[in-house]
């Protein structure tokens, strides 16, 4: 049996595969709305409120509980269904939090299934979240050019 983390998950293609970003954060935080944008932007959603993850071969997978699957909340619509990632690897955690975030943090790692993955801090509320999303999905080098 795998881990159930009450989180919402989407991926986006890349050359070599799907990457995933995990949106942690408590209730109400935003994380099903960011995901309906992220999707809006070309992500596939993997999971919604909560994604079974797993390690294997030194990397991290999530999927969607099977009761869950092809469903996301939009709060105040209901329960949508969606075509989905049916599994993705896991290269970015993304804490949502209200509060104000450092302009310039170190880079973070947070602890899952074993396995350190990078960990970013970010106000989901702004237009810019999810070009911030999709710019630390492609690489925490700050000199690369970010796909804004």
């Amino acid at each position: 049996m795998t881990p159930t983390v009450h989180a919402t998950v989407v991926a986006a293609p890349f050359a070599e595969g799907w990457r995933a970003v995990m949106l942690t954060g408590p209730s109400g935080a935003g994380k099903s709305d960011l995901a309906l944008r992220l999707m809006r932007a070309g992500f596939r959603l993997v999971a919604d409120d909560r994604a079974h993850v797993w390690a294997s071969g030194g990397r991290l997978y999530a999927t969607a509980p099977e009761t869950l699957a092809g469903r996301i909340e939009a709060r105040g619509l209901g329960v949508l269904k969606t075509s989905i990632r049916p599994m993705a690897r896991v290269r970015l955690i993304v804490r949502l939090t209200s509060e104000p975030v450092e302009r310039m943090p170190d880079p973070a790692f947070q602890t899952l299934a074993g396995l350190q993955i990078p960990l970013v801090n970010l106000d989901p509320r702004p237009a810019s979240a999810v070009a911030l999303v999709a710019g630390a999905l492609t690489g925490f080098d700050r000199d690369a050019v970010w796909p804004i």
